[in-house]
């Protein structure tokens, strides 16, 4: 397991899948520099390595994420990556999958970092919020419309509004979360996931992530007409003759990502 030089970021890769953990539990893991440049770098990584699948994201000590950490704002620093964004995240996600394992809290650029994801598992006791109009700011990180995206409007407009939370259980009956599981079980349970997600063909599943992403403002027609350039690599990949294959001879296929 590596991080930055305080450790406020830890990266541990096993097999294909990549864990990344924020690791400032006395802060609740508010988000930091450093901690928001190790999560870039990480999910870098994750995109360049052939031999990483899918990343997990969460949060030390039983907390996932707090937001900001405000002390180190007063003091002028921002948890923004250029061309990531806070956290290292929300401007630019990974083009394979992300999965966020939520303890605790996520709170504004928190919830805002778990937006950003592709998955969700959190545990009972999990609280999704966005207090910035508490603290006289706003959920610039992509909680303004990202929220509206995944929670029904007015849901999403209460927690903007009001500031207050909701718990994992109402989060998932809206949609937000895969899986709501006991407290402490959330990365084993996102690996369970992941796990899931490794099996498949690495290029149908980048292919399948990017098309569902870039096809939400489309229209159905629209969505036939410009699905080729996203599915026809797929299509014509070895990827998809050795899965045809595997079936056919009932065994497991050996995928190259081509």
């Amino acid at each position: 397991m590596s991080g930055t030089p305080e450790h406020e970021a830890l990266v541990e890769a096993d097999g294909r899948i990549l864990t990344i953990t924020i690791n400032r539990p006395r802060q609740r893991n508010a988000m930091s520099l450093s901690a928001a440049t190790a999560i870039a770098d990480a999910l870098t990584r994750l995109d360049d390595d052939p031999e990483l699948s899918v990343a997990i994201l969460t949060g030390s000590g039983g907390t996932f994420c707090a937001g900001m950490d405000l002390k180190r704002f007063q003091l002028g620093e921002r948890p923004v990556v250029a061309g990531r964004g806070f956290g290292g995240l929300v401007e630019a996600p990974p083009a394979k999958p992300l999965i966020a394992a939520v303890e605790g809290w996520a709170l504004g650029g928190g919830f805002e970092m778990v937006l950003a994801c592709d998955l969700v598992v959190a545990g009972t006791g999990a609280k999704f919020g966005l207090p910035e109009v508490k603290r006289g700011l706003a959920a610039r990180a992509g909680g303004i419309f990202r929220a509206p995206r995944v929670l029904p409007r007015a849901v999403a407009l209460e927690m903007l509004l009001t500031g207050e939370p909701i718990s994992a259980r109402d989060a998932h009956v809206h949609g937000l979360i895969n899986r709501v599981v006991d407290d402490g079980s959330a990365v084993d349970v996102a690996r369970t996931l992941a796990m899931a997600i490794v099996s498949n063909a690495p290029l149908a599943v980048r292919a399948s992530k990017a098309l569902a992403l870039a096809a939400r403002t489309w229209t159905d027609d629209e969505s036939f007409e410009r699905q080729s350039t996203y599915t026809d690599p797929v299509f014509a990949s070895a990827d998809a003759i050795e899965g045809a294959a595997a079936f056919t001879e009932r065994r497991a296929p050996r995928w190259q990502g081509a």
